[in-house]
């Protein structure tokens, strides 16, 4: 759907932000979803099988469906969390996707890899709504339950692009800097960059894992600027400080070791590039590091100006990020998540702000939810939750933008002369205030024509 504006520079899904505009951003939301999908504006609950928390419950809950079934977790393979984890990495269906992969030149030249599906540009209109979707840790778009998301947006009649993080998903390394927690710099460019290329969508992501403690801080740090018009966070380990904590214990040492050799093989393949660095990196270390740890306190944490690795998880956790969140924010985690704590999810927050909601499922591992009608090796439970989700935003939004394209045009042109007639009433020679006085007013009209057609309601 267009994006839809008034050549001003806050876009019409931050109009309710604004002074004049007394009625909630979710309130629109709520009403144009209830017209554009025939549903009751209701309060029908979730499930009880799930816990739901957030200040955005009322508004987002009539938009799901399987959500008000009980999470029912396939037998045997759930019935411990590493085992279902383990079996969502190893066994789940790797579906086959053709990409045309686009390497993009960051401003301090860095690359990384958009995989976009391949004949998508010839088949779907130039307005169709893009999703951007962020892999965990190491991972890209050869992972599965990526492909599972982007084969369930597709369907749906979206415009999917893979986000591969510099050295992941076969990303080039092109520079002697990794990605990290703490940094925004790409994902800033690449919701620059794929906007620019499809001006007249409208542009979701959904992040897993890291991605999503990426996605979650660049969303926060963007606030009302924020280009994306709704967001989804799946097993964020949203506090780094408990995560690490918890990451060094038990069986969880098993996915740390993992996860280290993954990292030391891509610096492996692109060690020249660090070969004379100097300053206080540590390069042996990271380059044999048996633990996350290690490689963050080798590399990651130098090449971000960090003290420490403490200082780098410290300050790099999306949970501090939650306050600052102004678009449509869905996270979903499992209780007994092994590698995203469920004691380190910022619930206060979710819950003091209105543009968020939590879902807990029961179980589902790290990365698995094992549940639901694609179990075991199909896709995870979330998949649909997930397009229920961005569905209901983006039929909303092709609401609000009708109800604007009604908006009078002569209306308009009389409000241009507006400036003119202030200034002969009170005989102002500077046109500042006249300018300011206009602008109200327009966005007045705007407002009030949504009250008019029910867009908006108290």
């Amino acid at each position: 759907m267009a994006r839809a504006t008034f050549g001003f520079a806050v876009p019409l899904r931050h109009l309710t932000h604004l002074p004049f505009a007394k009625p909630s951003h979710f309130s629109t939301l709520r009403a144009a979803t209830t017209a554009a999908a025939g549903m009751p504006d209701s309060s029908s609950k979730l499930h009880p099988s799930l816990v739901v928390v957030g200040g955005g419950v009322d508004t987002f809950t009539p938009a799901f469906k399987a959500p008000h079934l009980p999470y029912l977790p396939y037998p045997l393979i759930t019935s411990n969390r590493h085992v279902e984890t383990i079996f969502a990495a190893f066994f789940r269906s790797l579906p086959s996707v053709r990409f045309r992969r686009e390497c993009l030149r960051t401003s301090d030249d860095g690359s990384v890899a958009l995989d976009w599906v391949s004949g998508d540009d010839r088949s779907l209109p130039s307005d169709s709504p893009v999703l951007i979707l962020l892999p965990g840790l190491t991972g890209g778009s050869q992972d599965t339950y990526v492909r599972h998301m982007l084969l369930r947006a597709r369907s749906e009649g979206w415009r999917v692009v893979v986000f591969n993080s510099r050295g992941c998903g076969s990303s080039p390394v092109t520079t002697a800097q990794f990605y990290s927690a703490s940094f925004l710099g790409d994902i800033s460019e690449v919701v620059e960059h794929v906007g620019s290329r499809y001006p007249r969508a409208n542009l979701y992501a959904v992040g897993w894992s890291l991605g999503a403690n990426i996605l979650v801080r660049y969303v926060g740090q963007e606030s009302f600027s924020c280009p994306l018009a709704g967001a989804v966070s799946l097993c964020n380990p949203f506090n780094l400080v408990i995560a690490d904590e918890d990451f060094r214990k038990g069986f969880n040492i098993i996915y740390d070791k993992a996860l280290a050799n993954s990292l030391c093989k891509i610096f492996s393949r692109h060690a020249l590039l660090f070969e004379d660095i100097g300053g206080e990196f540590n390069i042996p270390l990271a380059a044999n590091a048996k633990s996350v740890r290690e490689f963050d306190e080798g590399l990651t944490r130098v090449s971000f100006g960090f003290k420490s690795v403490d200082d780098y998880y410290s300050n790099s956790s999306s949970s501090d990020s939650i306050k600052n969140v102004t678009i449509p924010l869905l996270c979903i985690q499992a209780e007994n998540d092994p590698i995203a704590p469920s004691r380190g999810i910022p619930r206060e927050d979710i819950q003091n702000n209105p543009n968020c909601m939590l879902i807990v499922t029961p179980k589902g591992g790290h990365l698995g939810w094992v549940a639901g009608a694609g179990a075991p090796r199909g896709a995870p439970w979330t998949d649909a939750v997930v397009m229920d989700f961005l569905q209901h935003l983006d039929q909303a939004t092709a609401v609000s933008s009708a109800s604007v394209n009604d908006f009078k045009p002569e209306r308009l042109q009389q409000l241009e002369q507006q400036p003119t007639l202030v200034q002969r009433k009170i005989g102002c020679k500077s046109s500042c205030i006249c300018r300011l006085s206009y602008v109200t007013e327009i966005l007045n009209e705007i407002s009030m024509s949504f009250f008019n057609q029910g867009v908006i309601n108290c």
